[in-house]
């Protein structure tokens, strides 16, 4: 339970500091056949997956390494099921925010490729 609180804690504090920098949200824990997108938000004309990573110590590369290549097949997988019900493709990317305790949290823009 606390971890799912912390979960949606760190979600909300994403979705915040984004919108503060110009995104509009989407959606936010769309829930597909092969996981989940923590936010999808617009950047312009540009569709954004985000995946929101929270890591208390940086062992092991702290919260933005966490996006393991694994992740990010599921993250694609889930997207591409997500663009399916859209009736035009948008310019889409895909992007982690990584938050460690109450520090600033770390926008990585196009952190791995798209659907190519």
């Amino acid at each position: 339970m606390l971890k799912s609180l912390l979960g949606q804690s760190a979600e909300s504090r994403a979705e915040a500091f984004l919108k503060t920098n110009g995104l509009t949200l989407v959606a936010r824990n769309w829930r597909g056949r092969f996981g989940e997108i923590d936010l999808v938000m617009q950047d312009g004309s540009t569709l954004v997956f985000i995946e929101v990573r929270l890591r208390s110590r940086s062992d092991f590369g702290g919260a933005a390494a966490s996006v393991t290549p694994a992740k990010q097949k599921k993250l694609l997988a889930t997207a591409r099921q997500y663009l399916a019900a859209l009736k035009t493709l948008p310019p889409c990317r895909f992007d982690v925010v990584a938050l460690s305790g109450d520090g600033a949290p770390e926008w990585i823009r196009n952190a791995f490729d798209d659907m190519g």
